[in-house]
């Protein structure tokens, strides 16, 4: 097959895989590899079965294609085909939450001597970078990668790229638990989508729908949660994107779970947990063992005792594999609680110097007052140099410059 047919056979395959005929989609892709002997097409057909493998959950397969593709830019040694194979090996390592290789993977796209092509997806390399480092919970990188994915958004006025990056400072914040910051990008995605998404594919509003939903839970704002999350959750059965359904399932869980209802919750767990063990979400799977753990703290006293403590076992074991050293610290957070309402004393210490080690190993506090950050619903404030601090310490004290990036740079012996 050479280089023309191979051009028509891949826009084939693009039309039917924009009208959800996925399966008719895959098949045409998968007869073009095999047959063409033209190196561009392969490597934009390889491009094309990672999209729709990726947006199919099927994460394996994605890397699998990934890596082909990046044997076929090697091959061709063209630069621009390098950094996006690059690019799209840390996305398939980032979906896998393989965040150490994302970092790395995106640090080489980030040194490729390309032309003006390859430095456009720069924006991207960022945002999966960001991410990366959200899910070591490396806060202050993931927030300079956010930011830095942001100017590359606007410089280039790539408003698809800066749709995504704002869900993403969305769910930073969530974490970070500023609630108000957290709805606010999210809700910035869903004007661009309504300004400019006239052409985009519906994943992008669904997209933005469920992170409008996750900041309105933690907001209490339950109705206005649901009905985002039903939205979301259309979009993602109309077009069989697994890793939405399994996030939305996980959401429409945590809310039932807020409103105690925990018949209801229980079982929306147990399918969120079916698909992202399925598709090899191991991030998304701790945040289903924390959820149903805090299930269990609604039960009476005989389930709490005895099925926290096996869910938290599990969980902490489960955390140390993926580095997310955020759930470890929730998890202290569960057993304190636990621990303190029985008036277990040794217990409750043990969990109380845990917590302080993970807040500390994390930077989890405030420069300024000490206290610790991610607690509680607090505003907060992130500086040029992305360290973040209360709102109120700012307001209050000011500053001229950053107080940890001060302290770092001060020299033994000029103290």
């Amino acid at each position: 097959m050479g280089q023309d047919q191979t051009k028509q056979q891949i826009e084939k395959g693009l039309r039917l895989y924009q009208s959800n005929q996925t399966d008719k989609a895959l098949h045409v892709w998968t007869k073009v590899l095999e047959k063409t002997s033209d190196p561009g097409g392969k490597f934009r057909v390889l491009g094309c079965l990672i999209t729709a493998h990726s947006e199919m959950g099927k994460y394996k397969d994605m890397l699998k294609y990934a890596l082909d593709q990046i044997d076929t830019a090697r091959e061709m040694e063209d630069p621009d085909y390098l950094t996006e194979g690059y690019l799209n090996l840390a996305r398939s390592n980032e979906k896998l939450c393989d965040f150490q290789k994302t970092v790395s993977y995106c640090k080489t796209c980030l040194n490729m001597q390309g032309t003006t092509v390859s430095l456009q997806l720069n924006g991207q390399v960022c945002l999966s970078m960001g991410n990366a480092f959200l899910g070591l919970s490396v806060f202050q990188k993931a927030l300079e990668s956010y930011e830095k994915a942001l100017r590359y958004a606007h410089n280039n006025d790539d408003k698809m790229l800066e749709c995504r990056v704002c869900c993403s400072l969305g769910n930073i914040y969530v974490h970070l638990k500023d609630y108000e910051k957290a709805l606010f990008f999210p809700c910035k995605a869903a004007e661009l989508v309504n300004d400019y998404g006239k052409g985009w594919s519906l994943k992008y509003r669904a997209m933005s729908q469920y992170h409008m939903s996750v900041a309105y839970r933690k907001l209490e704002r339950l109705p206005d949660a649901m009905e985002c999350c039903e939205e979301s959750m259309k979009i993602a059965l109309q077009h069989g994107d697994r890793p939405l359904q399994a996030l939305c399932l996980l959401n429409f869980a945590d809310i039932h779970r807020c409103r105690r209802d925990t018949d209801k919750a229980f079982p929306r767990y147990e399918s969120a947990l079916a698909i992202m063990t399925e598709i090899g979400n191991r991030l998304g799977q701790s945040y289903v063992y924390l959820g149903v753990a805090k299930c269990w703290l609604l039960q009476k006293e005989y389930d709490k005792d005895k099925s926290l403590r096996s869910i938290s076992d599990i969980t902490v074991t489960f955390f140390s594999c993926v580095f997310l050293k955020l759930c470890t610290l929730k998890v202290h957070c569960l057993r304190e609680g636990i621990y303190r309402s029985r008036g277990q004393q040794e217990e409750l210490t043990e969990q109380v110097v845990k917590f302080l080690q993970c807040v500390e190993e994390l930077e989890l506090y405030c420069g300024m007052c000490g206290e610790s950050i991610g607690d509680r619903d607090q505003k907060l404030q992130a500086l040029p140099c992305s360290h973040i601090f209360h709102l109120r310490c700012l307001q209050t004290n000011g500053t001229k410059g950053c107080p940890k990036c001060f302290k770092s740079s001060m020299k033994p012996g000029f103290v």
